[in-house]
């Protein structure tokens, strides 16, 4: 129970954790940012999302349900996959919607627009 994937392969973290969840993980945070909600909202959303990626290596492969070491490794690289998106969306958001008053300052960044 304290071991971090004691009965996964390494593949099946990669299948389930990787592919499955990070895609989900992408995808939220997309989804977030679009409708305007706050980050921590995010953070909620990404917590049950770790819960389920949990559950489908419980169902799927026979792991540990309840592995608290495996479920905050799953949820920290969710958690990580989801803000990246998030902030790429907010970025082209407040780019668009207001460029008056913001330009893009990089891929995750914007700034002021200098005064003319």
């Amino acid at each position: 129970m304290w071991e971090l994937y004691a009965t996964e392969t390494f593949l099946q973290v990669v299948l389930v954790t990787g592919a499955i969840g990070g895609t989900a993980a992408w995808l939220t945070g997309q989804a977030i940012a679009q409708t305007w909600r706050p980050y921590w909202h995010l953070v909620l959303y990404i917590l049950l999302l770790g819960a389920a990626v949990r559950f489908v290596h419980f169902a799927l492969f026979e792991a540990d349900l309840l592995a608290l070491l495996s479920y905050i490794a799953d949820t920290l690289f969710l958690l990580t996959v989801s803000s990246f998106s998030f902030r790429i969306a907010r970025t082209s958001q407040m780019v668009m919607q207001y460029p008056w008053l913001y330009e893009r300052a990089g891929l995750l960044r914007w700034r002021d627009r200098p005064a003319k």
